[in-house]
C-alpha cells in the first residue's frame, strides 16, 4: 500500500549525466585481445575492466547464439509468476503489480546480466514511479567500490564512492568477471571460422576455368585472356601446355565444408554449456535421445531455481527495500516466485507420500503446498463432513437389510447357466455347418 512520506530532496545531477561516456571499442578482436584483456582485469593494484568489456559487447552483439542463449536464461526468470507476499500470507497486488511492470522486468534483467558481465549497475530516478537508467559497466570498479567519471579512472577522487550513493545499486562479487569470459575464446574462434568458410566458398563454390595455351603462341594467349576478362569474374586460370598443373584446393577432403560446420558446432555447444549447463534443450545433436534430452532439460532446471533463488534474495535484500521506501511504498513481507509444478515429478513423488502416509501421519498443509491444491475457505467443515463420512461402517455381510441371493444346491445362478447353453447352441450350430451336403 502506498504512503504519503517524505522524498528525499531531488540532486541537481545524477551520477550517469556525470559520467563521460565512450563507444565501444569495434576493432578486430582475437585470442591476444582476450588474453590482454584479462591481464588488465586480473591485476592486484590497478584493474580495468574496459578492455574486457569492450569484448563482450562485441561479441554478445554479433554472435547470434550466444546472444541466443544468454536472453533463453534470462526469460526463463521473467516467465515465472513473481508476488509480493506480506506476512499475513496475501499478496500485495500494487508491488506485485509494479514488479511485473516494464521497469520490475528490466530491473530483473539487470540482476540476471551480472551473471554474465560480473557486475550491473542502476541508478534510480527520483519521482513518483520506480524508474533508472543503467551505469556502463566499464565505469564500475567493484574492485575499488567506486564508479569513475573516465572508464580508465582508478580513485575516488576521480569518481564516487558506491557505498555514499542511495540510490545507486551495483550488484556482482567483486572479483567475478562474469560467464562470458568463458564464452569469449569460442566466440572468437567461431567467427574466425565463419570468415574462413566464407572465404572458402567464394573460391572453391564455383567453377573454376582453366585454359591451356601453346607457350609460343603469342596471338592465342592474348585472345584467350580477352575471353575470360569478358566472360565473366569467376576464378580463371592461363597455363602454358607445355606446364604441369596440379591445384590441391581441399575439396578432397573437405568438398562439403563439414570441417568448418563441426568447428562452428563445437564452439556453440561450449559456449551453451557454460550458459546453460547443457546443449541439448538449444540444438539437438546427432546421437540425441529422449534419455539425453530429459537429462539435459533437468539440468537447466536446476540452473534456473538457482537464478529465481539469486533474484529473490536481490530484491529481498535491504538495498532494494530501502529504494522501494523512498517512492512511498510500506509493507512487511517478500517478493516470492511461484511454485511450477513438474507432473511427472509430482506423479513420482505422490507414490511415495502416499506409501509413507500409511505408516506415519501427514498433515494436510503438506498436501495443499506440495501439490500447489489452494485450500478452500470452509476447509473445517469439509474436514469434518469427511471424518464422519470415514466413520460410518460398511454394511456386514450379516446385515438382514442386505439381499443376497444364494443358488440352491445343484442350481447354477443364471448368469453361469445362460453361458452353457450358449455354448451348447453354439457348439450344435458348428457341427451342423461342417456336416456334408
Amino acid at each position: 500500500m502506498a504512503v504519503n512520506i517524505e522524498k528525499p530532496k531531488t540532486p541537481d545531477s545524477f551520477v550517469v549525466h556525470d559520467l563521460t561516456i565512450l563507444a565501444p571499442n569495434r576493432n578486430s578482436k582475437d585470442i591476444s585481445n582476450l588474453k590482454q584483456s584479462v591481464v588488465h582485469a586480473e591485476s592486484i593494484y590497478y584493474p580495468n575492466r574496459v578492455l574486457l568489456y569492450d569484448l563482450y559487447h562485441d561479441i554478445l552483439s554479433m554472435d547470434g547464439y550466444l546472444r541466443g542463449i544468454t536472453q533463453k536464461r534470462i526469460d526463463n526468470v521473467l516467465n515465472k509468476d513473481l508476488k509480493f507476499i506480506d506476512k499475513s500470507g496475501t499478496n500485495n497486488e500494487e508491488l506485485t503489480k509494479l514488479i511485473n511492470g516494464q521497469a520490475g522486468r528490466s530491473l530483473i534483467s539487470k540482476i540476471i546480466e551480472s551473471l554474465f558481465w560480473g557486475t550491473s549497475g542502476v541508478e534510480f530516478l527520483i519521482g513518483d514511479e520506480l524508474a533508472f537508467n543503467e551505469i556502463p559497466r566499464k565505469h564500475i570498479k567493484p574492485e575499488k567500490g567506486i564508479i569513475s567519471k573516465s572508464q580508465y579512472g582508478q580513485s575516488a577522487e576521480s569518481g564516487f564512492i558506491i557505498d555514499d550513493l542511495p540510490f545507486v545499486w551495483v550488484i556482482g562479487e567483486k572479483n567475478d568477471l562474469g560467464l562470458l569470459l568463458a564464452c569469449s575464446m569460442y566466440a572468437i574462434y567461431k567467427r574466425g571460422t565463419f570468415g574462413d568458410f566464407a572465404q572458402y566458398i567464394e573460391i572453391f563454390g564455383q567453377p573454376v576455368r582453366i585454359m591451356k595455351y601453346d607457350a609460343y603462341d603469342v596471338k592465342t594467349k592474348q585472345e584467350l585472356k580477352t575471353l575470360l576478362t569478358d566472360s565473366g569474374s569467376s576464378l580463371a586460370m592461363m597455363i602454358p601446355k607445355q606446364a604441369e598443373f596440379e591445384m590441391l584446393d581441399g575439396k578432397t577432403s573437405n568438398g562439403d565444408g563439414k570441417l568448418q560446420l563441426g568447428l562452428i558446432s563445437a564452439c556453440n555447444s561450449e559456449m551453451a554449456i557454460a550458459i546453460l549447463g547443457n546443449t541439448e534443450t538449444t540444438s539437438s545433436s546427432s546421437s540425441s535421445g529422449y534419455a539425453q534430452s530429459k537429462e539435459h532439460g533437468q539440468q537447466q532446471d536446476q540452473i534456473t531455481k538457482s537464478d529465481l533463488a539469486f533474484v529473490a534474495n536481490m530484491l529481498n535484500s535491504e538495498k532494494f527495500f530501502t529504494i522501494l521506501k523512498s517512492y512511498g511504498f510500506t509493507f512487511d513481507g517478500e517478493f516470492v516466485f511461484d511454485k511450477e509444478l513438474d507432473i511427472l515429478e509430482l506423479k513420482t513423488r505422490m507414490e511415495v507420500d502416499t506409501f509413507v502416509s500409511t505408516k506415519v501421519p501427514v498433515g494436510d498443509d503438506y498436501w495443499y503446498e506440495t501439490y500447489g491444491i489452494p485450500k478452500p475457505d470452509n476447509y473445517d467443515e469439509l474436514k469434518a463432513k469427511m471424518d464422519t463420512e470415514e466413520e460410518e461402517p460398511e454394511p456386514s455381510p450379516t446385515d438382514p437389510t442386505v439381499k443376497k441371493i444364494i443358488p440352491k444346491k445343484g442350481q447354477l445362478p443364471e448368469n453361469d447357466k445362460q453361458n452353457l447353453v450358449d455354448k451348447f447352441l453354439n457348439s450344435l450350430a458348428d457341427f451342423f455347418d461342417q456336416a456334408p451336403q
